[in-house]
């Protein structure tokens, strides 16, 4: 009943120097749509386009090929990630592999090679990268996980080992050309502000996040914002939650709405102060008459905009961006792995997340450490078997495991800002990318730790002890 993950198996090829610089990318990706053709044709594209373009800073050129099946089985659909997540599982698996022939260190082959901002993304569409912190995010999360100390493998005894893996990817912010946001902010009959939205809070805390920006952009107290959620009979039109887009499109749409309600309460407070719009300005929560202490308050203003008033005290503005700027994110693991049972245990999990300026830090960090725990899920619990006629075997959570607090580790998230241009306040997105690092970064661990490459998800206990009994 659910909208799963597209299947896919992808095929990578990688052409280096002996130095570590990636001249060379060839990525093919072979897609199981299922029983019908939701979401099939797009999301194929994702893993090539949002994993192909982290390595932009040396390679000289690039293929990108994919087909997509029909097969008798559960119908896939659009599922967080949407199609990144296999194309990064793939690409940063295949680099780590890499670094391991060219005996160089994961995280430096990565330095060598990543994307750094005002770069332009030919396999993105491209797009420049014109706000990119990748760089920082490396350095800084090497040096928040303790990425030397960490990384060789140790020997814990009673054939335990303990080492550590690398991984890092990006999403977009929105479906270019596409994706429209809106918003209404009206005045209050108290002074405060209603904001109308057409754009759903799934748990993201998107309703807040708006409430934020039009307090900044009103001079007011979020307390003085009232959200009234999606109501497709009363609310703007929004293309909806999804495709990370909500704080980077319908913020924009606020931002918009806002800049527009001002010039409205400047031209009601102009003929309250005697004077022409243009000799106001509105700040601090009230509009004031240039060069001078004349002032109306909010309040004020709403009590004339229910007499004698023909300006109406409300605006709406819609948004739609011909970019979609990617968010970007370093991911580091430490794993104990159990060698006479190929257990793996997650002990601490390090990420430094690039969405921008984020407007509420405390909620990004809960979307990014709910997107780590959800990676780690499909990484190592997580799997869908069918019996012969096409049916899913699992049909319950004795089957179908998923992680509990206890299989996550330690889990620390920071931020490393960088500017969007055409976002609001600076605003990325955030709510996809969160859940692409773990899935190479454990196999990075796993092989670091074995020397068994898993490169079909999910990472189980039962495939890591056939690899280290060599396949008996």
């Amino acid at each position: 009943a659910g909208s799963p993950r597209h299947e896919m198996e992808v095929t990578v090829r990688l052409g280096a120097d002996r130095d570590g610089h990636i001249r060379g990318l060839d990525l093919y990706t072979l897609s199981n749509t299922g029983a019908y053709g939701e979401h099939g044709p797009t999301t194929v594209g994702l893993s090539g386009h949002k994993s192909i373009p982290l390595y932009t800073g040396g390679l000289e050129a690039f293929r990108f090929g994919y087909d997509v099946v029909y097969t008798n089985t559960m119908a896939a659909g659009a599922y967080r990630g949407y199609g990144a997540t296999q194309g990064i599982f793939a690409l940063e698996s295949s680099v780590n592999e890499l670094a391991e022939s060219l005996g160089i260190d994961p995280t430096q082959i990565r330095e060598k090679n990543m994307l750094r901002e005002g770069m332009k993304m030919p396999a993105y569409y491209g797009e420049t990268a014109n706000a990119c912190a990748l760089d920082r995010c490396m350095a800084r999360c090497r040096e928040l996980f303790g990425w030397e100390e960490k990384y060789p493998v140790r020997e814990m005894g009673d054939g335990k080992v303990r080492t550590a893996g690398v991984a890092m990817a990006m999403q977009g912010s929105c479906i270019s050309n596409v994706d429209v946001g809106s918003a209404t902010v009206k005045l209050a009959d108290d002074g405060t502000f209603n904001l109308i939205i057409g754009a759903a809070d799934m748990g993201t805390g998107c309703d807040t996040i708006l409430a934020q920006m039009v307090a900044e952009c009103m001079d007011c107290s979020v307390d003085d914002v009232a959200v009234f959620g999606a109501d497709t009979d009363a609310s703007p039109y929004d293309s909806g939650s999804y495709a990370s887009s909500t704080t980077y499109v319908t913020g924009k749409a606020v931002e918009l709405a806002c800049e527009e309600l001002k010039k409205k309460l400047c031209a009601i407070a102009a003929g309250m102060l005697g004077c022409e719009p243009e000799e106001t300005v509105f700040e601090d929560g009230c509009v004031r008459k240039i060069n001078t202490d004349e002032r109306v308050t909010l309040a004020q203003i709403s009590v004339k905009d229910q007499v004698a008033n023909d300006i109406a005290a409300v605006a709406t503005a819609s948004h739609s961006s011909p970019v979609s700027p990617p968010p970007y994110m370093v991911g580091m693991v430490e794993i104990e792995l159990d060698r006479y049972t190929g257990e793996v245990k997650i002990l601490d999990y390090v990420a430094v997340v690039d969405c921008g300026i984020a407007i509420n830090p405390a909620l990004a960090r809960i979307q990014a450490e709910g997107g780590i725990v959800q990676g780690i899920g499909h990484t190592l619990f997580e799997n869908i078997t069918y019996d012969e006629t096409g049916k899913p075997v699992e049909s319950n959570f004795m089957q179908y495991k998923i992680p509990t607090r206890l299989d996550m580790g330690h889990l620390r998230v920071e931020f490393e800002n960088s500017y969007e241009p055409t976002g609001p306040f600076g605003a990325k997105s955030i709510g996809e990318i969160v859940i692409n690092t773990p899935s190479p970064a454990i196999a990075n661990a796993v092989y670091n730790a074995v020397g068994v490459r898993i490169r079909e998800l999910p990472i189980t206990d039962e495939k890591i002890f056939i690899g280290i009994m060599g396949g008996r």
